[in-house]
């Protein structure tokens, strides 16, 4: 019967390492590598321990938040939203517009009406300094026309007949000039109308169409004051030209 011979003893197995070093008998040589590897499961179990509570922080969290988020979603189901937009709202927004364009017209109209005074106090400047243009030589023409309608020597021309299409044509190149004038003019106040057409029939009537405002006086309708008013209007639109560099004031007319 044959029998396995035995093996050689390792070098690095414990029974070796006893056998060579008296003072590692035994296991003691494996009391250094055991407190070090107590250190580092030490060190685990700590490690464990903070994954453990982080993960029930983000548990207790997760919870709140979605309690939080399921409260919110509840809320908007079940609340009425007082600030979103009703009928009442489109109503009072309509009624917003409405004054908002109630007070635009009504600015524009205010700076109409303040145009049209500063325009009428221009006129009124410019009358006056018209007036005391021609006082002197409408006193001087005045005296003049008094004493030859005494001495029966010269009477004002009369009014030149038209046919009926220069009547028309006529017409039409008055109502185009009035348009232009102040709205006074245009029919506010009827009777300057009237005193207006008159002064330019008489301008259109007069020779080359040049006449002083003596010529265009006829009262009672058309005075003074009226016919010089009627001027002014007239040259401010350039629709006639004032020259008084003969030393009689003549009006020229131009047309539009």
């Amino acid at each position: 019967m044959s029998r396995t011979p035995l093996r050689r003893v390792s070098q690095g197995s414990l029974f070796a390492v006893s056998t060579t070093d008296p003072e590692q008998s035994g296991l003691n040589f494996l009391a250094a590598h055991v407190a070090e590897l107590a250190d580092e499961a030490e060190n685990l179990q700590g490690n464990a321990e903070a994954l453990k509570t982080l993960s029930e922080s983000l548990a207790t969290f997760n919870e709140s938040f979605a309690s939080w988020l399921y409260v919110m979603n509840m809320n908007a189901l079940t609340t009425d939203w007082l600030q979103a937009p009703t009928d009442a709202s489109f109503e009072l927004a309509k009624r917003r517009t409405e004054r908002d364009a109630l007070a635009a017209m009504e600015a524009m109209q205010q700076a109409k009406a303040a145009a049209a005074a500063a325009r009428e106090a221009e006129l009124t400047k410019t009358m006056e300094q018209t007036e005391m243009d021609i006082t002197y030589a409408g006193l001087t023409t005045t005296t003049a026309s008094v004493a030859a309608s005494k001495t029966g020597v010269k009477k004002k021309p009369g009014k030149p007949k038209l046919t009926a299409k220069e009547k028309r044509e006529r017409s039409i190149e008055i109502e185009k000039v009035i348009s232009c004038l102040p709205l006074e003019f245009r029919g506010s106040d009827p009777n300057l109308r009237r005193n207006m057409e008159g002064v330019i029939e008489g301008l259109l009537n007069a020779p080359a169409q040049t006449a002083k405002l003596t010529d265009l006086i006829s009262p009672p309708d058309l005075s003074q004051a009226r016919v010089n008013k009627c001027l002014i209007a007239l040259v401010n639109r350039k629709v006639v030209q004032k020259n008084s560099s003969t030393g009689t004031v003549l009006y020229h007319w131009q047309g539009i």
